[in-house]
């Protein structure tokens, strides 16, 4: 049974059931920390603090609605136990990582592994939210001819939205990860609560997580190349617009100058007492008018 006690997982818990498994020594300050309501975008950090290590860390995720969320952990990790708290944002359910977790304890793993196992797995999860900005934007590419403007510039909109609030949660988790690479998160005392092994766990971690904010990147590019292909296709539709309209003022010019020539109020022109001088009119707009169509065409402008 003892490496059930390695780690201690809690979701929402009172504050007697919090107090009753927190190790002694625990400053007030963290406390208060792990007491306050979860947050909407928590800012990731492992601290050491003497004898026992505090941290925040984030799980990214994707809620019924398709909206992004991010649960709050909470962790104190010491040489004997590892505690977790998870706080579940207000109308979204729990992330779990129970198979990790279970998968951890039935291996014994110190408190230590037992924390990376938790970076590992946001790293895993951060990977997997970049793949699905990246299905996204291929999505929205194959579709930026066919789908209305409208929605083309909304799910623009909300995955660029999405892209810099997994970006802020993302670089900070990745410098708790390189913390606990320097060296500059540890207990004191002579045991390390990360030895080399572990240390070598983390950089993995870290790797992972350089990928995801590497992949972050490639997908801000993709979705702004995928911007301005749509603002390229709306500007020359704009322009397919106004050279049609450009070909109608330019057809109807020559008939309301001919139109304007003969309605001038003056008495000798020849045309006014012409028996076919209505006709004649008529015969010019027409000639006109169809020189005009067969020059634009030709010239591929209609």
């Amino acid at each position: 049974m003892a490496p059930e006690l390695q780690w201690i997982d809690l979701r929402d818990p009172e504050e007697q059931a919090l107090r009753a498994v927190l190790p002694g020594g625990i400053h007030e300050t963290a406390l208060a920390r792990i007491l306050a309501p979860a947050r909407d975008e928590p800012r990731p950090r492992l601290d050491a603090q003497g004898d026992y290590i505090f941290g925040v860390l984030a799980f990214p995720a994707v809620n019924a609605t398709g909206a992004l969320v991010f649960q709050e952990v909470d962790v104190i990790a010491t040489l004997d136990v590892l505690i977790t708290i998870r706080k579940t944002p207000p109308g979204h359910t729990a992330c779990e990582f129970d198979d990790v977790r279970n998968a951890a304890l039935r291996n014994g793993s110190p408190p230590g592994l037992c924390l990376h196992v938790v970076v590992d797995e946001i790293a895993e999860r951060f990977l997997t939210m970049v793949d699905g900005f990246d299905e996204s934007i291929d999505d929205l590419e194959d579709h930026v001819k066919d789908w209305p403007s409208t929605e083309i510039r909304g799910q623009i909109s909300t995955i660029r939205h999405d892209i810099l609030h997994v970006r802020r949660v993302l670089a900070p988790t990745r410098d708790a990860a390189r913390a606990v690479l320097d060296d500059r998160v540890e207990l004191d005392g002579d045991v390390s609560l990360f030895p080399r092994d572990i240390e070598l766990r983390f950089a993995d971690a870290y790797d992972k997580l350089l990928r995801a904010t590497d992949g972050l990147d490639l997908a801000r590019d993709l979705l702004a190349g995928v911007r301005d292909f749509h603002q390229a296709e709306i500007a020359n539709d704009q322009n397919e617009v106004m050279k049609r309209l450009t070909v109608v003022a330019s057809v109807l010019l020559l008939p309301t100058f001919i139109v304007g020539l003969y309605g001038q109020n003056f008495k000798h022109i020849p045309e006014l007492a012409w028996a076919q001088g209505y006709g004649w009119s008529w015969a010019v707009i027409l000639v006109t008018t169809s020189l005009q169509l067969w020059y634009f065409r030709r010239k591929r402008w209609i």
